[in-house]
Formats: C-alpha cells, structure tokens, sequence
C-alpha cells in the first residue's frame, strides 16, 4: 500500500515513546488506590483500554462523575513526570522523522500531555518537528490539533495522516476524516482490525518510510 501523504502527525506516548507500560502502571495503582473495589489488574486494563484522551477523560469515562477524580488525576500527572522524562526517542524514531523531513514531508507532535512537557520533551531531545501539539484547556488531541495543522500548512484531509498506537487514536482519526496508520504494541493488530479491518498497521516507525 502506498500513501501520498504531505504530512504525518504523530501521538507520542506508546508512539514515538516508550512510556505506556510504565503509565499504565501508575495509573493502575492510583486508581486502586481511590477505588480498592477495582484490582490493579482490571484498573490497569481499563487505563490502556481509554487511552488516547487524557487521564483526567478516562477518569470520567471509569468512573462517571466521581468525586475523587480531580484528586487522582492530579496525583496522576505529578507521578508520571520522573518516568515521562526518564524516557528518550529511539534510533528508529529519529532516522524516521529526519527523513521524512528529507522528503520534504511536514512531521508534528500531537499529544494530551500538558503542552509545557512535551515542549520541554521534544527540546531536550533536539529532533526537529514542523509542529509540537500538547494540551490546553480546550485544545486537544483530536479535531483542535488536527484542524490546526490542516489550516497552518494549507492541508486538505487526505493529505494529513494520523499514526498513534490506541483504539482512540483510531476513532479521533476517523471522526474526522484522516487516513489513520496503527503502530502496534500498546495494542495488537488484531484489535485494530476488530474495530477496522481497513486499518494500516505496522510494527516499526521505520515501515513509514516504505509506504
């Protein structure tokens, strides 16, 4: 399959990072923490299950207006930043990204960590992005970040492709329009194809390259 794409926007974690192992993780222990009813494990599953918005979301999406959300997300967010930056773009990641930008292809960050993290991620790492999208209030991984990229490079929708590593990722891209590429490991392509069978799915950011 061949892709003619003028840009690729990228998810971060469990993407072009390696931190949804160790989130999960966090976010299994918080949420059995403020919820002994519900074990690690289950707590675990379900944070990997609704990822692809931010925690704070999947709060809302376990545990529908409870009121020991605010309080968990917030412990949430503050334990994750010592492993958020423990972590570094691989190899393959930045051969990826610098040839794509070689080709003359715009690459972007599209990310629901808070905007000042992932400035700060991407600066320390010194790859070169066209573009690095984190959260604010009221602007998101989804339609806010995808829109805005389509009208600062003047992109039609099927120029733009989404690649991100969870089923949300899937749905943001597909609400609005975007071919989507999969990247497995958070999730399998098994599940991709449950949910789409018409899904690209790859297992290394180097397959880029060859689509």
């Amino acid at each position: 399959m061949k892709i003619n794409a003028k840009a690729f926007l990228f998810d971060f974690d469990g993407t072009l990072v390696d931190t949804m192992g160790g989130f999960a993780d966090i976010a299994g222990n918080v949420i059995h923490e403020h919820h002994p009813e519900m074990s690690f494990e289950e707590a675990r599953r379900r944070y990997l299950e609704t990822s692809g918005v931010p925690f704070f979301q999947q709060l809302e999406i376990i545990f529908p207006g409870h009121p020991r959300n605010p309080e968990s997300a917030r412990i949430f967010e503050e334990t994750k930043k010592e492993g958020f930056f423990n972590q570094h773009f691989s190899e393959d990641v930045r051969h990826t990204i610098t040839e794509l930008r070689r080709r003359g292809i715009i690459t972007g960050v599209c990310s629901n960590n808070f905007q000042e993290l992932i400035d700060r991620f991407v600066s320390r790492e010194a790859l070169v992005f066209d573009v690095v999208l984190g959260f604010r209030e009221g602007f998101e991984k989804g339609k806010a970040h995808f829109e805005y990229v389509m009208q600062k490079f003047n992109l039609s929708r099927d120029e733009l492709v989404f690649v991100g590593d969870s089923l949300k990722d899937a749905d943001k891209a597909r609400a609005n329009g975007l071919h989507f590429i999969a990247i497995c490991g958070t999730f399998q392509k098994e599940d991709f194809h449950t949910k789409d069978p018409s899904i690209t799915t790859i297992s290394n950011i180097r397959e880029l390259l060859d689509l």
